[in-house]
């Protein structure tokens, strides 16, 4: 079995996602651009030597419809040998598409792949794309599918966190990617947006609040208290009955944000990497998914990190940071709880709270921006983990070389 080779990581600042966001007039083709050109140049690639590209977008219409991956290798001047595939595992995509890219060179079927993500929640908004289980209410009913901020809030609800819990920890998000982004914790990664005329538009992830305060979170209403009385709290109460209520206490401050962005990771094995003079930076040693009960949804986490660890033949204590994608503030207190992770070793950067979630790409990012952070404190292995609509979650394991 070949060993999955990390090469290199590369994404784009996370522009806020309204029409106000510096990035809003960048189209996702050429946020992708932006990466693919760095990675190339960044590791004197020639691209006749990638296999296939795997973009995750979890709102494949308009800009971002018709196979975004293809048409942004023919955008970009790639060599025309190399094919693409769109793919969509809602907020995993990103994460997704490195997995599959590691298992295809597992596998020996391939020796070097890209894989990444993108989203331009600016001028493609979430749900965009539709589907059944947002917009039918016959399948809503029969699923007990329901919006996540809701599915946070009954996880909240059930799991008895307090409104202050989760501001305090919002607040250390925010704390904590203020300060990487003052030190330039980023900077190895982070790849600035030009426009066609070669004008910066930005060059650094303009959602942080470095002046958020506890008092300033507390007085944030709630966001999915109206949703969930249109009959979305019902569902969740008919699924978990010795719940009296749902407490709405999830608010703009501790759910992640929207915004745009895009990331890629160059993968390969050991003799195409040699062959090209490119240095590996870590290995994957294992990546999973599962799935869970499908109302609470957000609850993947946790057994998502316990089945990687054990298809890596490794304990809780071997891992030396942990990453889980900051959706909204419940899930990731809960997900500490269950496996008692030490705060100081979960994300340390802060996360989608502070930096926002750009669904597609978000997964690419945190497994980039795990492994800077590994090399910065010249520790060994991590552990990347997401929540999943309907259900599921992901994990991945890396170990350094």
């Amino acid at each position: 079995m070949n060993d999955a080779l990390i090469f290199d990581a590369v994404r784009t600042p996370r522009g806020k996602g309204k029409k106000s966001g510096s990035l809003h007039e960048i189209k996702p083709i050429h946020l992708l651009e932006t990466v693919m050109n760095a990675i190339q140049s960044r590791n004197d690639l020639d691209t006749k030597n990638v296999n296939d590209l795997f973009i995750g977008c979890v709102t494949p219409v308009w800009d971002q419809g018709a196979n975004i991956a293809k048409a942004a290798l023919l955008y970009s001047g790639w060599d025309q040998s190399v094919s693409g595939m769109q793919i969509n595992r809602f907020c995993a995509s990103g994460l997704e598409a490195v997995n599959l890219a590691a298992m295809k060179i597992r596998a020996g079927w391939g020796n070097l792949v890209v894989a990444g993500g993108v989203e331009s929640m600016s001028r493609v908004p979430m749900g965009s794309d539709g589907g059944p289980l947002l917009f039918d209410p016959s399948v809503v009913m029969k699923t007990g599918h329901i919006p996540q901020g809701v599915s946070a809030d009954l996880l909240a609800s059930i799991e008895g966190f307090t409104r202050e819990e989760l501001d305090q920890y919002a607040l250390l998000s925010q704390q904590r990617a203020s300060h990487a982004r003052d030190q330039g914790y980023f900077k190895p990664s982070i790849i600035p947006v030009y426009d066609e005329n070669g004008l910066l538009i930005l060059k650094e992830d303009e959602f942080i609040r470095p002046n958020t305060t506890l008092e300033g979170l507390a007085a944030l209403s709630p966001s999915f208290e109206e949703i969930g009385k249109m009959g979305y709290d019902a569902v969740g109460h008919s699924k978990y009955p010795f719940l009296d209520h749902v407490r709405h206490i999830h608010t703009a401050g501790n759910s992640s944000g929207m915004v745009d962005g895009a990331s890629l990771m160059l993968l390969g094995n050991k003799e195409k990497g040699e062959k090209l003079g490119l240095t590996p930076r870590a290995r994957i040693l294992s990546a999973v998914t599962v799935s869970v009960e499908p109302t609470i949804m957000l609850t993947g986490p946790g057994p998502a990190s316990l089945k990687a660890l054990e298809y890596a033949k490794m304990k809780k204590s071997d891992i030396d940071l942990w990453e889980m994608n900051e959706a909204f503030a419940a899930p990731v207190l809960k997900f500490q709880r269950d496996l008692h992770i030490d705060i100081d070793k979960l994300n340390v950067n802060g996360g989608a709270i502070a930096m926002g979630h750009p669904l597609g790409a978000t997964g690419t990012i945190l497994l980039g921006t795990l492994l800077d952070e590994l090399e910065r404190r010249d520790l060994s292995t991590g552990l990347v983990t997401l929540c999943i609509g309907g259900g599921m979650g992901i994990a991945t394991i890396i170990e350094r070389i």
